[in-house]
């Protein structure tokens, strides 16, 4: 596949060339393309050469990626065939790639098959979080299905020093009169505290 811009400055014939392959594998039972060179022509001549990597979809879908490039940045699918020709002079990027070599229809690309990975590193990032949050949420169900119930137990005693409220009602019941050297002083019969042990 080949994408010609004619003279552009001092570079004639400027072509880009796409070497697509395809091959039919029998564990998906269909045949798929895959880009496998990238080459630019000008001046009547081959100047720089890129293999691609990871760039393939079903024969009968297009290819589409966001970026593809040289570049680190953007994942570099496309890698200077050799260190010793002009391809390592060149930056390559493609934005909004898109490319189908075989069944075109009408003219019109096929459903496209997407670069973007099932595990790229937010997934990563997102499924690992999930992780430390369910240990932490195990952890506190464990917590509170072995918390142990706290058992009251009461236990009333009589202590001298403790004097509950008495009423004016009860005073004849709640108090007994003591007589020495003509004063009239009370003891108080039924006095109680409560302890509460937890």
């Amino acid at each position: 596949l080949s994408l010609k811009f004619g003279d552009i400055g001092n570079l004639q014939g400027l072509a880009i060339r796409f070497l697509l392959t395809t091959n039919y594998y029998q564990l998906s039972v269909q045949n798929w393309f895959s880009l496998h060179r990238l080459q630019l022509l000008y001046n009547h001549s081959i100047q720089a050469t890129f293999n691609a990597t990871r760039i393939y979809a079903p024969a009968s879908y297009s290819y589409h990626c966001e970026h593809v490039s040289s570049l680190q940045r953007y994942d570099a699918l496309l890698v200077p065939s050799s260190a010793n020709d002009l391809s390592k002079l060149w930056e390559v990027t493609f934005i909004d790639f898109q490319i189908q070599g075989f069944n075109i229809q009408e003219g019109h690309f096929a459903y496209a098959k997407d670069c973007a990975s099932f595990f790229s590193p937010a997934i990563l990032m997102g499924l690992v979080m999930s992780l430390i949050l369910l240990l932490v949420l195990a952890y506190a169900l464990h917590m509170l299905i072995h918390l142990k119930s706290l058992d009251r137990h009461y236990e009333c005693k009589a202590s001298p020093a403790y004097f509950g409220q008495i009423k004016d009602n009860d005073i004849g019941d709640e108090k007994e009169p003591l007589r020495s050297g003509g004063n009239e002083s009370y003891e108080l019969r039924n006095q109680q505290f409560c302890k509460i042990y937890i």
